[in-house]
């Protein structure tokens, strides 16, 4: 595939690029439905990027003035069957205005070379069923899994789950 003449650029995130990334988060729960849902705060993202241990990781695509116009927002996960590492990319955004300028392919294909140097095996991720980058994903190789069912516990049968582990019996006082 050819770029734009004026291709994004891909870098990690920068603590800088906390605001447009939470602001183009919760554009991605309006385009996706569910704006109601999407409670992100830059303090957040900013612990989870930037705090002492960070286990969630961003990249943005940048434009020629260096602002960011997308990103991708991922994590490790682990294959017990392939035994090592992959990455889970919890969401990737391109704003419209920047879309058909390669910034998502760019995106992904910089995890892709993550996962490569470094030895992981797999790129995951969820899509809603009705988005239409179904057809990019399927045109870049990727496939659907859809022989796995997602399942998600949370809300209040996560609490009353949790609820069912015994207290732990309390120590004598030494």
């Amino acid at each position: 595939m050819s770029l734009p003449a004026q291709a994004p650029t891909i870098r990690p995130a920068r603590p800088e690029d906390v605001p447009a990334v939470v602001a183009m988060v919760h554009e991605l729960a309006d385009y996706e439905r569910a704006p109601e849902q999407c409670h992100l705060t830059e303090e957040q993202l900013t612990a989870a990027l930037f705090g002492p241990a960070p286990a969630l990781f961003g990249h943005v695509a940048v434009d020629a003035a260096d602002q960011p116009i997308g990103f991708a927002l991922w994590f490790l996960n682990f294959s017990t069957w392939e035994g090592v590492h992959g990455i889970y990319l919890e969401d990737l955004y391109v704003r419209p205005a920047a879309r058909g300028t390669g910034a998502g392919r760019l995106l992904l294909a910089t995890l892709a070379a993550i996962c490569v140097e470094r030895g992981y095996r797999r790129l995951d991720w969820w899509m809603i069923n009705w988005n239409p980058a179904a057809r990019f994903y399927a045109a870049i190789g990727a496939t659907p899994m859809d022989e796995w069912v997602p399942y998600r516990l949370a809300g209040k049968a996560l609490h009353e789950l949790a609820a069912q582990v015994p207290a732990a019996p309390t120590q004598p006082d030494a």
